[in-house]
C-alpha cells in the first residue's frame, strides 16, 4: 500500500522456558519470509471496506462495514487453510493444527474495528500479519508443533469485549451498554454472530493459550522519532481514573474582594500543574492527566462555586500508580486549605496494568536482531486486547513505527517497509517459541 503517492515445557498457567538447542530443520524454517505484495493488497482491501471519502474509516463494531470486514477476513482464513468458527461472544477463529497431540494454541491476532473517522492500520494490521503467516506456512507446507490459532476480537474500541469476555469480564450490564453502531453490545454480539444464551463458553481458563502474540502499530511517535524499526513491548499499562470535585462558594464576581473568595476554578487551576509536577517529579514513564474541567455556575460575573475535573494516571506498576495519586491527594487537601476549598477524589474506572512474559520479549528481540532491524523495549500507553488475555496466558506484543505518531486519526500511516518488518519478526517470534516448547 501506498501512502497518499517462547523452555520447553508451559507449566501451570504461565510457565517457565527453557530453550533446546534448534535444529537443522528449525534453522531452515527462520529462513521464512512473508509476502510483502500480498499483505499489502489485502491490507487495502480491507480498508476499502468502511473507508470515507476523506480516506478515513469508519469500520465501527456491529455495523455493517464491520460484519463486511469480518466476512473479507474469516474468507481469507480459509483460504490460508485454517479451520473458521466464531465464538458466543462473537469473537473469530480461524485454526490450524500443530504437531503435538491435545496442546494448546499459540494464539496471534488483534481486531479490525476502528473508531469512528479512523485510520486503516490500528487492529487490522495484527489481524493480516497474523493471517499472512499462517498461509506463509501453508505455502512452506510446514507445520507447528503447536496448533495455530488466528484470532479477531470484537469491539476492542468500544472496551475490548470480545478479549474481556474471553476472561469471563463481561457482565449484564456491559451488554446494555450503547455503542457507535446504535445497537448496545449485546445486540451487536447477536448481530455478528455470537450467542448470549452462551456467552460463558466464550471465556479461556488459564493453560487454555499456551501463549499470544499481537503485532501493532506503536500509536506514538516514539519509535518514528528514534528511527527505530520494532519496538520490544515491556507492558500494557495500567489505568485509573477519578472524578474530581472542588467545592467552594459562588458569589458576585465584582463585590467580593481577592481576599475573600473560595474560587473552586482557582484551586482547580492549582491541582492541575500539582499533578504535573508531582507525576513529573519521579523516574520512569507513568503520565497523569486532567483531561476535562468545568466551572459552575459558569458565568463570567459569578466566582466559581464548584468545578469538575477528570483525572488519570497510567503506568505499568498499580502500586506506583497509587503512590502518584497519594502525593496528589495531598496536594489537593492543601490547595483546599490554601483557598477555602474542599477537593474530592472519587475513583470511576480501573485497568490492571499486563506486563509481557521476559522470555517471549527476547524472543521478539532476538528475531528482530536475525532480520537486522533496530528494537527498542518500552511500554504500551494504549490498552490493547492483549491487555485482557495476559490474565489467562504468557504474552508478547510488537510494535512498528506510526509515522508522526498519528493514529485514531484518517492520517493514521505505517510505511509498507515497516509493516513488512513487524510481521516478518512476528513469523520468527513464532517459530522461535513454537521451537522452544516441549513436544
Amino acid at each position: 500500500m501506498n501512502r497518499r503517492d517462547f523452555n520447553t515445557r508451559v507449566a501451570g498457567a504461565f510457565g517457565l522456558f527453557v530453550v533446546p538447542p534448534i535444529r537443522i530443520e528449525e534453522q531452515q524454517q527462520t529462513s521464512l519470509r512473508v509476502n510483502g505484495e500480498r499483505l499489502q493488497t489485502r491490507l487495502q482491501a480491507l480498508a476499502e471496506i468502511g473507508m470515507l471519502p476523506g480516506g478515513g474509516n469508519n469500520r465501527v463494531a456491529f455495523s455493517e462495514a464491520d460484519r463486511e470486514g469480518r466476512d473479507f477476513v474469516m474468507e481469507l482464513m480459509r483460504t490460508a487453510g485454517l479451520d473458521v468458527r466464531i465464538d458466543a461472544a462473537g469473537n473469530i477463529f480461524g485454526k490450524r493444527e500443530g504437531s503435538v497431540a491435545n496442546a494448546s494454541p499459540i494464539m496471534l491476532g488483534s481486531h479490525i474495528d476502528s473508531v469512528p473517522e479512523g485510520g486503516h492500520f490500528d487492529g487490522p494490521l495484527g489481524v493480516l500479519g497474523a493471517i499472512e503467516v499462517a498461509q506463509t506456512l501453508a505455502d512452506a507446507s510446514l507445520t507447528t508443533r503447536f496448533p495455530l490459532e488466528v484470532v479477531v476480537f470484537q469491539n476492542e474500541e468500544g472496551g475490548k469485549t470480545g478479549s474481556r469476555a474471553m476472561i469471563g469480564e463481561v457482565t449484564e450490564a456491559d451488554l446494555e451498554l450503547a455503542t457507535h453502531s446504535g445497537k448496545t453490545i449485546g445486540e451487536g454480539i447477536e448481530f455478528i454472530g455470537g450467542d448470549l444464551t452462551t456467552l460463558d463458553t466464550a471465556i479461556r481458563s488459564p493453560g487454555d493459550i499456551t501463549a499470544f502474540l499481537e503485532l501493532h502499530i506503536e500509536q506514538g511517535a516514539v519509535l518514528d522519532n528514534a528511527g527505530i524499526s520494532i519496538g520490544v513491548v515491556e507492558g500494557i499499562v495500567g489505568i485509573k481514573r477519578w472524578s474530581v470535585i472542588v467545592q467552594g462558594a459562588a458569589n458576585h464576581a465584582g463585590t467580593t474582594p481577592m481576599n475573600a473568595r473560595h474560587d473552586a476554578l482557582l484551586t482547580a487551576a492549582r491541582f492541575v500543574d500539582a499533578v504535573n509536577r508531582v507525576v513529573t517529579s519521579q523516574p520512569g514513564s507513568q503520565v497523569g492527566t486532567v483531561g476535562q474541567i468545568e466551572a459552575f455556575p459558569g458565568a463570567p460575573n459569578v466566582v466559581p462555586g464548584r468545578a469538575n475535573l477528570s483525572l488519570e494516571i497510567r503506568d505499568l506498576e498499580m502500586a506506583k500508580i497509587d503512590r502518584l495519586l497519594e502525593a496528589i491527594a495531598a496536594e489537593a487537601d492543601s490547595l483546599g486549605t490554601q483557598n477555602g476549598t474542599n477537593v474530592s477524589l472519587d475513583q470511576y474506572y480501573e485497568s490492571k496494568g499486563a506486563p509481557t512474559d521476559e522470555t517471549i520479549r527476547d524472543l521478539i528481540a532476538e528475531s528482530a536482531a536475525e532480520l537486522g532491524l533496530t528494537t527498542m523495549r518500552m511500554p504500551s500507553g494504549a490498552g490493547h486486547d492483549a491487555q485482557s488475555i495476559a490474565q489467562v496466558a504468557p504474552v508478547g506484543m510488537i510494535f512498528i513505527p506510526s509515522e508522526g505518531g498519528i493514529s485514531h486519526s484518517p492520517h493514521e500511516y505505517s510505511r509498507p517497509e515497516d509493516i513488512v518488518a513487524g510481521v516478518n519478526v512476528l513469523l520468527l517470534s513464532l517459530l522461535k517459541l513454537d521451537a522452544a516448547m516441549s513436544r
